[in-house]
């Protein structure tokens, strides 16, 4: 049982994607305004994406960019990779877990507030010369 149980993990370990990244989990901001800010930087190279997550006027740039700068410090730490190599690879918002809230509203009633969240993706991976 415990052999088989070791081959998968080895298994597993194989197939795991080894590119560095970072998450950033519950953020109080709508999946919708951070993909947008998101297609502003896949596919750009680290510093490029900063500049352009620095200059741009949109709600989600600040929590972005400290992402980027997560994922980077990761691998220059960790995989000891040169930041100038660096290339945004993949980067998605999925949808987290709502907060509810209730608005009242005329005759005794009340309207229900969804306060969005989102769970934030950036990979990174270094440029094939």
């Amino acid at each position: 049982m415990a052999s088989n149980t070791n081959r998968k993990v080895k298994r597993l370990e194989e197939t795991r994607d080894k590119r560095p990244y970072a998450r950033a989990k519950y953020l109080r901001i709508s999946p919708y305004k951070i993909r947008t800010v998101l297609a502003l930087i896949r596919g750009k190279s680290v510093e490029e994406a900063e500049a352009i997550l620095t200059y741009t006027n949109k709600g989600g740039c600040l929590e972005v960019k400290k992402v980027l700068q997560s994922a980077c410090a990761n691998a220059e730490h960790n995989n000891n990779m040169d930041r100038s190599d660096l290339y945004v690879a993949e980067c998605f918002a999925d949808k987290g877990p709502d907060l509810k809230r209730m608005q009242p509203v005329s005759k005794g009633r009340s309207h229900a507030i969804l306060k969005r969240t989102c769970h934030v993706t950036v990979i990174l991976d270094a440029k094939s010369m």
